[in-house]
């Protein structure tokens, strides 16, 4: 999933060349050709999808998107640059460690470019993943066994006694549930309610809290699903469904990224669940963890909404 990311020197690269602001004096000074300079600018705007530099037989200069870019990911290398001097002196003690959770129902997919990311900067630096169900996720938080929390539901992921602004809550992003039934007939409209209960749909265990945003949307149907299975992550929802005749309720983005393109259906009345990212504000890991957040805000197009945990 990296080759999805511009690489480091390639940002290096448009740094010095918005320092400069010539092709040749920023080849010098990044001591390589110009051949090459221009071959890692041009790369890091095909990997954008923006043209960042105007070229022309007069000279070049930074195009619009080139200058909003540019003060950005200065800011964002500089950051970069004290992590690494933060991480080197514990790495020559041992292997620094970043524990993970992530709300099982969410997905972990995208967890591997992040840790590529971050092991290209220091191979000492080790990633512990964990996928739970909420409950867990409120023990570890308790426990202090976790460092960043990915999930739906804040306040039943919080700590014990988490004081008001201990914690930052930053939303992410915002997931799109799709009916996924790669064996089911469904027709091509958008489906309704009604249509979603009227054949066999695989969920969650009673006890996950995802259940929650289903029987809300289920409400005011005056059909009750026909549970086909409960199962408790979303992979296996998503294997079950390409085995037997079920359809089941799933972020798009999650289908996506594992290739699952056939069997997807919009629903009428749309079903959105907010992503947010949890951690303690003073963690002594906070640089570290401030770096894992800002990789994965970048991930995600959009915008992203820093506060206080939300009020209930």
């Amino acid at each position: 999933m990296s080759e999805n990311l511009p690489t480091i020197a390639q940002m290096e690269c448009f740094i010095i060349y918005g320092r400069v602001g010539n092709f040749a004096r920023a080849a010098r000074e990044a001591n390589i050709t110009q051949s090459a300079f221009s071959a890692q600018i041009k790369r890091l705007e095909c990997t954008l999808g923006v043209q960042l530099i105007e070229r022309s037989r007069r000279g070049s200069h930074l195009t619009e998107e080139g200058e909003r870019f540019l003060p950005r990911i200065r800011e964002w290398m500089e950051g970069l640059r004290e992590i690494v001097e933060d991480i080197r002196p514990a790495a020559e003690e041992g292997a620094v460690e970043l524990n993970v959770g992530i709300l099982r129902s969410l997905g972990d997919i995208h967890m591997n470019r992040h840790i590529a990311h971050f092991q290209r900067l220091n191979r000492q630096l080790r990633f512990n993943v964990y996928d739970m169900p909420t409950y867990q996720i409120h023990q570890a938080m308790t426990e202090g066994r976790l460092d960043v929390v990915s999930t739906y539901f804040v306040e039943q992921s919080l700590p014990d006694g988490a004081g008001k602004d201990e914690y930052d809550v930053v939303s992410f992003g915002r997931d799109h549930m799709v009916y996924y039934g790669p064996l089911m007939d469904m027709g091509k409209k958008p489906l309704t309610v009604e249509q979603i209960l009227s054949e066999p749909l695989v969920l969650y265990p009673t006890t996950y809290y995802m259940n929650q945003i289903y029987v809300r949307y289920f409400r005011d149907a005056a059909l009750k699903p026909q549970v086909s299975a409960r199962l408790s992550s979303p992979y296996a929802i998503i294997h079950y469904c390409q085995e037997n005749k079920a359809g089941a309720l799933l972020p798009d983005r999650l289908l996506t990224a594992l290739g699952c393109h056939r069997g997807l259906h919009e629903l009428e009345i749309p079903l959105e669940a907010e992503c947010y990212l949890i951690y303690r504000r003073n963690h002594p890991k906070i640089r570290l963890i401030q770096a894992y957040v800002d990789q994965v805000l970048a991930s995600f197009p959009g915008k992203h909404i820093r506060h206080n945990r939300p009020s209930k």
